[in-house]
């Protein structure tokens, strides 16, 4: 892990302090650290995350450290940086091509060597890093976890879990609901910690039995009643009140869900948390049940398919529902996709792009069949060839277009030409 040069080879780092300051002291800097509404811990975290290897990093260093992508973290620096311009109006520095770089407001850069993980390191200003000493910037260094969520109303999805304690996020597939739902859990509790968080999958044949408690064959042919992931889960959270647990399910719409959840439709209301209940198989001499304070629920639903039946209404009051949308246009996938610098990769993003305005209106199918971002991340510059971007189209993209147009081929083949017509070297 890289740490902060020596005086030695300052001059390799770029703007200079001599070319280019943004006029901010350590008490400045003091400020607006202390200033929630521009760096909270969202966005502290990623100065934490920087501070914590010693000053400077590549964003390739930090993500393997924080387990995340380096595209994104540097996307909320810049953005970061873009908050801090807007509010004090600082001077910024315009390279030699005209560019605006918003990112030295926070550090210096250098080329990485090829010993180096990465491709460019950010070395954090010096009187920012006297100032993130003194403000003691490392309370907050978990919540580097929680930068995908920036760009898909983080706050506003936070807020929504803590009041209600149960979330459902709906969305197209790809939109990154799965990833969504353990950034938010590790962002609320603080810290990454997997042992709080238990994950499961509904599906047609899921039972009650499964989930809450009934009887089930042992070896010598008898009948032994055992208790549920959701039942264990909740005694799990219930003897640890002081800390936050979260129960994600994927799927959520695919089981039946009345069936599932039996008194559980009561309990998880978040005015019923602690109230307790006798359950089916409980008997009389048996403690009742309840769901504790501490437990949150995280449902998954792929709103693109058109097998399932609209969710149970008792179990939709019971939930706050949350929209995701495919990224493309978030800071976090524009920063990846210059990372890559692939025109083939920019040129099929923008006919996906197209594509989606095209699905959005068409009347049987609207935005939640859009084509998500997630088909087309965890790719790097080298990974990123014409061979794997052919694939994404050919077997996740267009069998999706035979799907939703199985009824109009001759839409499902344009743009599925379309998409193929990208490759073509004639």
């Amino acid at each position: 892990m890289s740490s902060i040069k020596t005086e030695i080879d300052s001059d390799d780092w770029f703007p200079s302090l001599e070319e280019y300051t943004p006029g901010l002291s350590k008490e400045q800097w003091l400020e607006l650290l202390s200033n929630g509404n521009i760096i909270g811990p969202v966005w502290g975290g990623v100065l934490a995350a920087f501070y914590g290897v010693g000053g400077s990093a590549t964003c390739s260093e930090i993500a393997i450290k924080y387990n995340t992508n380096a595209p994104s973290i540097g996307g909320i620096c810049t953005n970061l940086a873009k908050r801090i311009q807007k509010e004090i109006k600082c001077p910024l520095y315009v390279d030699e091509n005209g560019q605006k770089r918003y990112w030295s407001i926070l550090f210096q850069g250098k080329y990485a060597d090829s010993k180096t993980k990465g491709v460019f390191i950010w070395k954090l200003r010096p009187e920012l890093f006297d100032a993130l000493t003194e403000f003691d910037i490392m309370r907050y260094e978990w919540n580097t976890e929680s930068d995908s969520l920036k760009y898909s109303k983080y706050d506003t999805l936070a807020a929504l879990l803590e009041h209600k304690k149960n979330v459902i996020l709906q969305g197209a597939p790809g939109v990154g609901k799965t990833f969504t739902a353990k950034r938010l859990a590790y962002a609320i509790m603080g810290e990454k910690d997997d042992s709080r968080i238990e994950f499961v999958q509904f599906h047609q044949s899921y039972s009650y039995e499964d989930f809450i408690m009934g009887y089930r064959p042992t070896d010598d042919g008898s009948f032994q009643l055992r208790k549920g992931v959701f039942y264990r889960f909740c005694d799990k959270a219930r003897n640890d009140p002081n800390r936050k647990y979260f129960f994600i399910i994927d799927e959520i719409n695919r089981g039946n869900l009345s069936k599932i959840f039996g008194e559980m439709l009561m309990l998880i209301e978040v005015d019923k948390r602690g109230d307790k209940l006798k359950l089916t198989y409980q008997k009389e001499d048996d403690e009742s049940f309840s769901v504790p304070d501490n437990l949150y629920i995280i449902g998954m639903m792929n709103t693109a398919d058109r097998s399932l039946a609209m969710i149970d209404y008792a179990l939709r009051r019971r939930f706050s529902f949350f929209e995701m949308s495919p990224g493309f246009d978030s800071e976090g996938f524009k920063a990846y996709s210059d990372s890559l610098s692939n025109d083939y990769f920019n040129a099929l993003i923008a006919q996906i792009k197209l594509l989606n305005k095209d699905i959005e209106k068409d009347s049987s199918l609207g935005k939640g069949f859009c084509i998500g971002h997630s088909y087309f991340c965890n790719l790097t510059a080298e990974t990123c060839t014409d061979e794997r971007l052919r694939e994404i189209v050919e077997y996740d993209v267009i069998p999706m277009l035979s799907e939703y147009w199985f009824d109009d081929r001759d839409k499902a083949d344009k743009w599925s030409e379309n998409m193929r017509g990208l490759f073509n070297d004639d």
